[in-house]
């Protein structure tokens, strides 16, 4: 296949950019990525100069651009996507325009291309808060936050194309996600990171919240699974199958780097903060997909990753990083000169 892969240079992204090289070196790979704050042109460091893929930089709020790269693929796999809970409380607007305006402009260059495929990337923060059981593909969406409102609003956009114009669309939900690449504003990063350098690990609340945290190459795997064995209009769920609290996984970096308790920092908690979200994942495991890494080992060697690759990670904790930090996190101790 050619493939257009809007966001391929971000945290997700590149994980199925480098995964579909590796596995499927016939196909054709053409990542279009804005590179903004999350977007790191280094995370493809590992396939550069490989013949079959290539970068545009450019927007998928472009229309002239996203047509003439949709005229030349096969399917679109669409990861770009404003992406942080707590910058959509900040900016709703802006996720708006992405990820609900952006993946319009990709629908509609993919249908006039004619494509045998597109698949959006969603999430499971779309079901909403679930207070019991596990969401099913077929539950309703109640989004809480703008960021869960922008992709369940791209969601409704796509199943739009798939009943106007009979687009062969599917879309992949999934839990959320950790591993090497991620950019350090989300949890375990942030927490690998700071712990590092004998920063506070900010806890929200009482750190009572669960996830269901699923390993990147695991999730990349799960969407090439629904992208080539997928039925067109249909929903896949992607997670591990795990609940974790947020103080529990401060306790597990903590323990992994040796550091003391004394680090953990409870914070004013996140507005409207789902408190669990549980994903039913049996329709993808019938096609031949299973999670490979344990939460356990996937987060160690998340850890290791972060201790051995300081310089990915430190540049980015600067200037307009620490802005948003102090902004979010409160109140703080003043561990450095740099947090207060």
């Amino acid at each position: 296949m050619r493939l257009l892969v809007p966001g391929g240079a971000g945290f997700i992204g590149s994980e199925f950019v480098r995964q579909t090289v590796a596995n499927h070196p016939v196909d054709t790979v053409v990542v279009l990525d804005k590179l903004t704050y999350a977007g790191n042109l280094h995370n493809l460091d590992p396939v550069a100069g490989h013949p079959n893929l290539s970068f545009v930089h450019g927007d998928i709020c472009d229309a002239e651009l996203v047509s003439h790269l949709a005229a030349g693929a096969d399917a679109v796999v669409n990861f770009a996507a404003e992406s942080h809970v707590d910058r959509s409380l900040e900016a709703p607007g802006q996720f708006i325009q992405t990820d609900v305006y952006g993946t319009y402009v990709l629908l509609e260059a993919a249908r006039r291309a004619g494509h045998g495929r597109f698949l959006q990337v969603s999430t499971d923060e779309v079901y909403g808060d679930v207070a019991e059981g596990a969401s099913a593909e077929t539950d309703p969406l109640r989004p809480r936050s703008p960021y869960s409102a922008s992709k369940a609003g791209a969601e409704l956009m796509v199943w739009a194309y798939r009943a106007s114009y009979d687009m062969p669309v599917v879309v992949t939900r999934g839990s959320n996600t950790y591993g090497p690449y991620q950019y350090p504003e989300k949890i375990i990063p942030l927490f690998i990171t700071n712990a590092i350098d004998d920063l506070p690990l900010p806890i929200y609340g009482d750190g009572s919240a669960v996830r269901d945290y699923l390993h990147v190459s695991d999730h990349a795997r799960g969407i090439d699974t629904a992208l080539r064995f997928g039925t067109p209009g249909e929903d896949y769920n992607i997670g591990h199958g795990g609940e974790t609290s947020g103080i529990e996984v401060a306790d597990r970096v903590l323990a992994a780097l040796s550091k003391p308790a004394s680090l953990k920092e409870h914070v004013s908690d996140r507005l409207g903060h789902d408190h669990r979200y549980a994903l039913d994942t049996l329709k993808l495991r019938a096609l031949g997909w299973q999670p490979q890494v344990g939460f356990g080992g996937g987060l160690e060697d998340t850890v290791s990753w972060y201790r051995d690759n300081e310089p990915w990670w430190r540049p980015l904790k600067s200037g307009e990083f620490w802005d948003f930090y102090r902004r979010n996190y409160k109140p703080l101790r003043a561990a450095t000169g740099q947090v207060s």
